[in-house]
This record gives C-alpha cells, structure tokens and sequence, in this order.
C-alpha cells in the first residue's frame, strides 16, 4: 500500500485499480509459467506445486469473471 501510494504518480504504473489488477495477474501467471517449465525440466516429481499455482490462478480468475457480471 505504502508502495503504491508513493509510486502513484509516476508514469509506470497503471493508472486504475483494475489495471493494476490486471498487470499483477499477467505477472503471476507468467511466474507460474516459467515454474512449469523449469519444474519439468529439472524436477519432474516437483510439477504438482506450480500446477496448483496454476488451478488456483485460474480458478480466482474465473470467480472474478463470474462476480463481475
């Protein structure tokens, strides 16, 4: 909160709540990406963990979808 009060005015950040939202969702999801890949190439055993992150990004995406119309 502090964070985006004083960085508030600068020109980088998106300027609506709803945008802001938007930009942390496509951060997650390609953080969720790049786990998926190096998980699988490196520790297969180890893919449920961001799969889960995966479902669970999906699935907040889909309630927000849904409560939004």
């Amino acid at each position: 909160k502090a964070y985006l009060e004083e960085a508030s005015r600068a020109e980088f950040l998106p300027r609506t709540k709803e945008e802001l939202a938007l930009l942390l969702d496509v951060y997650l999801l390609e953080k969720v990406v790049y786990e998926l890949g190096y998980e699988l190439n490196n520790r297969p055993e180890w893919l449920r963990i961001p799969v889960r992150g995966f479902l669970r990004l999906m699935s907040e995406e889909e309630r927000q979808m849904s409560n939004a119309k």
